[in-house]
């Protein structure tokens, strides 16, 4: 038996277990809480690693250390740095009161959440919130279609479309079938083999490229390499310095944790906020140590390049092929190998299935719970609810397959614009809904539509100027969302007393 073949049964014997997971769940699924929310029952590590492997996608295994390959370190260690702080600080400030709020509310998703918060009887919060979901998760969710198309069309040389339609199956299979509690479930599997497929890759791709030394040295042969303020291409063997204003933009990244819906559902969806704070520990390790060890495989990987263990990738988006590389030439070594990187590879789907199912998810509940049920006025039963959001998964699922046709698309570039809409969106909005109580509605509706449109504004039209300029979206369009949620909030009427005394009864 062929290696290739041993590590093809390892992926489909993975993919059928996260399938039997959501038919296992399937069963429990009576109510519209159930399907989004998981009947709020996560335990406190189930909502630790698979609030984790939501978030991280699959640009922890493919994006970062394809980064960090052609370019350097800078551009990705600042960027984990920036979500490492942003974990953390989300964990701290946000969890407990969200999950408190969110429960005193009534609230299942997130634009019903700030709808509610503000007492918002028009519903354009939710609907604006509602169709922003879509417009930023459908290229998000295409990311990882795309991710899975360049690791069949990598290994086993299988045309990108049909292999992206097979993995975009199971994930939607598993998840329309078990909702929430199931994406928890299998996100909670998938976190320790992504962490496991981190190691192993690190560790053989070491020994691959001759050992540390040979790796550093390799690394020190390239201008600006392994500096933390200096970007430089592989190719050309040129760095450009970065600026301070460059670094701040990276860590901007930070600020995205807080409008993520994807992560803040799995705040709601805790069974018990007091151990939340168990929650936060194992998150933040979880994250902080994955995120080195993603960045090293790509100096690593630029070692084992050089020598010749691996092909020399051209580009930063063809890098992003490089975990998949390493692990073929693991699976050469030997039948265990071989299991083994069968292994990694379904660590790879992992990363990609952990996130792609939540948002599915959450962009589904954005139209069968948001706009179908409380804008439109449409009252359902709780059976028929859970069929239009199972019908709705489907749908999403469809058109970020089609968004992800490009087989020449960056996976890191993707999730970095959709990363930047949902935190200039929802990040500052949840942040003066839930610690400020003089912030009113307009205020929030202000903020969301000016965060949303100032992230395309500077994406298209102002970064492309360049010099000072050509920072990362997010830190602008946060700030900007800050300033016209604060302004309009003090330019208008200020909240109700009932407002007020539910936002007090919360407590801290």
């Amino acid at each position: 038996m062929s290696s290739t073949t041993i590590m093809l049964i390892a992926i489909a014997v993975y993919l059928i277990g996260m399938l039997a997971i959501g038919v296992a769940y399937s069963r429990g699924q009576t109510n519209s809480s159930e399907f989004y929310l998981g009947g709020r029952k996560l335990g406190p590590y189930v909502t630790a690693l698979s609030t984790e492997a939501s978030d991280m996608s699959a640009w922890l295994l493919m994006g970062v250390p394809g980064l960090a390959f052609f370019c350097g370190i800078a551009e990705a260690s600042w960027t984990a740095i920036g979500l490492a702080l942003g974990t953390y600080l989300n964990w701290l400030f946000v969890a407990k009161r969200l999950r408190r709020y969110s429960v005193k509310i009534n609230a299942l998703t997130i634009p019903d959440f700030v709808s509610k918060r503000f007492h918002d009887n028009t519903k354009i919060i939710e609907t604006m919130g509602a169709i922003l979901i879509i417009v930023f998760y459908v290229p998000y969710t295409a990311s990882g279609f795309a991710a899975c198309g360049k690791l069949f069309g990598t290994l086993f040389g299988a045309s990108y479309v049909p292999a992206m339609l097979i993995s975009a199956i199971v994930i939607v299979a598993y998840t329309t079938c078990g909702g929430f509690k199931a994406a928890s479930v299998t996100s909670f599997v998938q976190s320790l083999i992504m962490i496991f497929a981190l190691i192993v890759v690190m560790i053989f791709g070491v020994s691959a490229a001759g050992g540390w030394d040979s790796v550093v040295a390799n690394a020190k042969e390239i201008p600006g390499y392994l500096s933390l303020t200096a970007s430089t291409d592989i190719q050309s063997a040129e760095a450009t310095s970065y600026s301070t204003l460059t670094v701040f933009s990276l860590l901007a990244w930070a600020l995205g944790y807080f409008g993520m819906p994807h992560v803040l559902i799995h705040f709601m969806a805790a069974e018990d906020e007091s151990k939340l704070k168990v929650s936060r520990r194992v998150g933040t390790a979880w994250v902080v140590v994955s995120l080195a060890i993603a960045v090293l495989i790509g100096i690593i990987g630029f070692a084992m390049a050089s020598n010749g263990s691996i092909k020399m990738f051209d580009s930063s988006s063809s890098a992003e092929s490089l975990i998949v590389s390493i692990a073929s030439l693991l699976g050469s070594k030997g039948t265990l190998l071989a299991i083994l990187a069968g292994i990694i590879l379904a660590g790879i789907l992992s990363a990609t299935m952990s996130t792609a199912d939540v948002q599915l998810l959450a962009a589904a509940s954005g139209i069968a719970h948001n706009i179908i049920n409380d804008v439109l006025g449409i009252k359902l039963s709780e059976r028929k609810s859970i069929v239009v959001a199972r019908v709705t998964v489907i749908c999403v699922a469809v058109l970020g397959f089609l968004f992800a046709l490009d087989p020449n698309s960056s996976v890191f570039r993707i999730v970095s614009f959709a990363w930047a809409g949902f935190g200039a969106t929802f990040g500052p909005v949840m942040l003066f809904g839930l610690f400020w109580k003089r912030c009113n509605k307009w205020g929030a509706i202000a903020g969301m539509f000016s965060g949303a449109a100032m992230v395309f504004i500077w994406k298209y039209a102002v970064a492309p100027m360049g010099g000072v300029l050509a920072i990362y979206e997010l830190l602008p369009a946060f700030v900007i969302s800050c300033v016209f949620i604060v302004v309009v909030s003090l330019l208008t009427k200020a909240p109700e007393a009932e407002i007020v005394a539910e936002f007090e009864s919360v407590g801290k």
